[in-house]
C-alpha cells in the first residue's frame, strides 16, 4: 500500500457528528424560546423551514456574497418569519445560542477517539474543516481534540473554503507536506473527495449510510473504525 506520511481529517459528519448536536441544539432553542405557543406547529416543522434557509444562505455564503454574522441571524431570522414571528429578539438570540451556547457537549461519532488514538502515534495528523473559527475551536475543545493534532485549518483562516484548491494547497503548507504524501478522510464527495483529488490527494470517503456514487475514490468506509484497517 502507498506510503502516506501525513492524514487530514475534515470534522463535521465526519468526526463531530454534527447532526446530532443540531438536533439538541434545535431541541433546546424549540423550549427556550416557546415556539409551539408562537405558533410554530412542531420542531420538525421549523427545522424544515431552516434547513432552506440555511442551504441558500450557505450557497451565498461560499460565494462571498454575505459575511458569517449575517448567515448566522438571518438564517432564524428567516425560518421564524415562515411562521409569522418577527422578532429581532428571538432571532438574535436564537443565533448565539446554536453557535456558543448550545455546543456544550460533545458528539462524536463511534470509534472516533479509539481512531484518533491509534492514528496519531503513526501519522500527523491534521483537520480542514468548513466551518467558523470560533465554532470549530469550540468543539475542538470540548471534544478535547486538540491533542491528536498538529494542525487544524479553517475556512475562515484560509479565505477559501473546499473543495476549492487553495485551502487544501494552505493547509498542506501550514502541515509542511505535499498532496503526494497527504490522504484526506472526509464524508462529502464533491467538497472532500473530489476537493482533494483536484489537487492530487487521495481520499477516504466516509460513507455511513452507504449511499450509492460513480466517483472514484481511494478507500471507502462506513465506519471510523476501518481507519485502523487501511493505515
Amino acid at each position: 500500500m502507498k506510503k502516506y506520511t501525513h492524514l487530514f481529517f475534515d470534522l463535521d459528519r465526519t468526526i463531530w457528528d454534527f447532526d446530532a448536536s443540531a438536533e439538541d441544539s434545535f431541541n433546546r432553542m424549540f423550549n427556550k424560546y416557546d415556539l409551539k405557543e408562537k405558533g410554530v406547529p412542531s420542531l420538525a416543522a421549523f427545522k424544515a423551514r431552516y434547513d432552506i434557509h440555511n442551504d441558500l444562505l450557505w450557497s451565498w455564503y461560499r460565494k462571498g456574497e454575505i459575511l458569517k454574522e449575517v448567515l448566522n441571524v438571518k438564517r432564524f431570522e428567516m425560518s421564524l418569519a415562515d411562521f409569522g414571528i418577527i422578532d429581532s429578539g428571538i432571532s438574535s438570540g436564537m443565533a448565539e445560542d446554536y453557535v456558543i451556547v448550545n455546543p456544550d457537549k460533545a458528539f462524536l461519532f463511534p470509534y472516533a477517539i479509539e481512531s484518533l488514538e491509534y492514528l496519531a502515534p503513526k501519522y500527523p495528523l491534521h483537520l480542514i474543516t468548513n466551518g467558523f473559527q470560533e465554532v470549530q475551536e469550540q468543539k475542538f475543545n470540548i471534544a478535547r481534540l486538540d491533542s491528536f493534532f498538529k494542525t487544524v485549518t479553517t475556512s475562515e483562516e484560509a479565505g477559501i473554503k473546499k473543495p476549492e484548491p487553495e485551502i487544501f494547497h494552505f493547509a498542506m503548507n501550514k502541515a509542511g507536506t505535499t498532496a503526494i504524501e497527504s490522504i484526506i478522510i472526509g464524508d462529502d464527495l464533491a467538497v472532500d473527495v473530489v476537493g482533494a483529488r483536484n489537487v492530487g490527494m487521495d481520499q477516504v470517503y466516509f460513507n455511513t449510510e452507504g449511499k450509492r456514487h460513480k466517483e472514484e475514490v481511494t478507500f471507502e468506509i462506513k465506519s471510523l473504525k476501518e481507519l485502523m484497517d487501511i493505515f
